[in-house]
């Protein structure tokens, strides 16, 4: 039997220099979680449809929060040791059986129910996640878990209640589920409690960062490769790499400027401070990011299929959904870089604001453009933000991925 110092080794993660980054096993982790999430994608429609997008919004937070969880397992235990490996991998198949089902999430096929399914694999994967981190949290952390526990397991009531009436109901009652559920984790535990502990600040920042890299990839590349055989013709290709480069250029606004002032606020920062820089730079402020990037993709997925169906070469306009998907997805991602660098403590200016929200004002032209002038208009915009920086000071980006 093993003894009660190796016992510490398996629940509690190292601190220190010679701390473990994320593992291989977190990273195959987040591969799944981000397969979910380009699900949601799908589940938006070809078109996009408003009812849709505002559906999948629901169906992104919940599942960001859920990973997030993981997440903070991940920076208080190897998550990559059995017992521990074992039920993570549990809750993996449930992340991927969410996203077999999540264009059904509120449709009733044949077989076995979406929405159902889609609800019983949220609740496997909280139920993994609070068992976990019960328990390998200290007494403290084991009384706060506890309360939030709490909060969690009234919210599976309207999940599961609302996959079984479908329709407006499910989306009310989803609605309902993720405020108590976040309501409990921010108002009680965070608020009154303290909050999660961050352990290892080195590791919360990489593994946000990781999956940041791998839902702008994988979300692109889903769309990219729906168009097929239709690839060849010229005015789809043309779209296919202004849509590339759209993607490094949200890539750079992000880990050249603002991943790195954010990881410098969280390993300055000591005891409470840095736990909140956690929950709501990282936690909280990543989320308009990931849906900025889904969003976009939604939009860079409408103007392929209009370029591959068009009989003209810039393809029809785009429909209002589309263009509020490119161009407002665009947007929210740059809000979010400074949401995130404003909850680190960095603070953000006018100017900067009104650099965000510029995708917004060019929303009408986009929208009268034909597809393939409104995807490189902005494009453009979005290259004159990233050389902007770097042609005032004469110096080159950072080649870091992570913003080191």
């Amino acid at each position: 039997m093993p003894g009660p110092t190796q016992w510490r080794w398996w629940r509690v993660r190292p601190t220190g220099r010679d701390l473990p980054m994320v593992t291989p096993f977190e990273i195959f982790f987040d591969l799944v979680f981000v397969f979910t999430l380009t699900r949601i994608v799908a589940f938006m429609g070809k078109p996009p449809d408003p009812v849709a997008m505002g559906r999948g919004l629901l169906l992104l937070m919940l599942l960001w929060f859920a990973w997030s969880g993981y997440l903070w397992l991940g920076n208080q235990t190897r998550v990559d040791r059995p017992p521990v490996r074992v039920l993570v991998l549990a809750a993996m198949a449930g992340f991927f059986v969410a996203a077999l089902v999540m264009p059904g999430a509120w449709d009733s096929a044949p077989g076995l129910d979406g929405p159902l399914l889609l609800a019983l694999s949220y609740v496997l994967l909280r139920a993994v996640h609070l068992a976990l981190y019960h328990w390998a949290g200290e007494p403290l952390l084991r009384l706060r878990i506890r309360r939030f526990a709490v909060a969690s397991v009234l919210a599976w009531i309207p999940l599961l209640a609302g996959a079984v009436l479908g329709g407006w109901a499910q989306t009310w009652l989803w609605t309902l589920a993720f405020l108590v559920e976040i309501g409990g984790q921010r108002g009680v535990v965070q608020s009154r409690l303290g909050g999660w502990p961050v352990r290892s600040p080195e590791y919360f920042a990489e593994r946000h960062g990781l999956v940041l890299i791998i839902a702008l990839g994988e979300s692109f590349l889903a769309a990219g490769v729906g168009v097929g055989t239709m690839v060849t013709k010229l005015p789809v290709l043309a779209g296919a790499v202004i849509g590339f480069i759209l993607i490094a250029c949200l890539w750079s606004v992000h880990f050249d400027r603002v991943s790195p002032l954010a990881e410098q606020a969280l390993l300055r920062a000591r005891g409470e401070r840095r736990d909140r820089i956690g929950a709501d730079a990282y936690s909280l402020g990543h989320l308009p990011l990931i849906a900025g990037v889904l969003y976009t993709a939604l939009g860079f997925e409408d103007v392929l299929a209009s370029l591959s169906a068009a009989h003209t070469p810039g393809g029809e306009p785009l429909g209002w959904p589309g263009a509020v998907a490119l161009y407002g997805g665009a947007a929210l991602y740059l809000l979010g870089t400074l949401l995130v660098r404003y909850l680190s403590g960095r603070g953000a200016r006018m100017g900067e604001l009104v650099v965000a929200v510029a995708p917004l004002l060019l929303l009408p032209v986009g929208r009268a453009l034909p597809a393939l002038v409104a995807i490189g208009v902005l494009a453009t915009y979005l290259v004159g933000l990233v050389l902007l920086p770097y042609a005032r000071a004469g110096r080159r980006p950072a080649s870091s991925p992570t913003g080191r």
